[in-house]
């Protein structure tokens, strides 16, 4: 990625209840602020989500947009965009790293956002961070609350911050 945005946040769960969180794209719009709709248009051979349609609605950025993930083993997902209506670039990522043993989690989410309109980059920065922490946020709320059950990799993830 170009110049991107990341933070982390340490989640009380093990990676893969995490992961499960975040590739059950069905149920972002019940965590996630910005994202109001989300539909699994493709998946793999291992039935995670290749292609997700996103209804996206972070205030001044209202979109459509279609990203296409890429799952490297159990502890990372990315994403590039497909197509969208205001965005030029919506990359990023989230990386899990086990902490005490596997019963934490330390999530790391990597951002970088283009807009078709002009735009100074440090208000892109602003915008990515703002983006990064909500579904920081609510990806630990979500997992930590207990009521990540439910779906899980065939039902594919959102981009928690994204």
């Amino acid at each position: 990625m170009a110049e991107h945005t990341s933070s982390s946040i340490t989640i009380d769960a093990a990676p893969a209840e995490v992961m499960g969180v975040i590739s059950d794209f069905g149920r972002y719009p019940e965590w996630t602020g910005e994202v109001k709709e989300a539909e699994v248009l493709s998946t793999g051979a291992d039935g995670r989500a290749e292609e997700v349609r996103l209804l996206l609605d972070a205030g001044a950025i209202k979109d459509e947009h279609t990203l296409a993930y890429e799952w490297t083993g159990a502890h990372e997902v990315s994403w590039s965009l497909v197509t969208s209506q205001m965005l030029r670039a919506l990359d990023g990522s989230y990386a899990l790293a086990p902490l005490d043993g596997g019963a934490r989690t330390e999530v790391t989410y990597r951002l970088t956002v283009d807009v078709k309109i002009p735009m100074l980059g440090m208000i892109k920065r602003k915008a990515e961070k703002v983006i990064i922490d909500r579904a920081l946020d609510g990806l630990k709320k979500r997992v930590e609350s207990g009521d990540a059950a439910g779906g899980g990799a065939a039902d594919a993830p959102k981009d928690g911050r994204s």
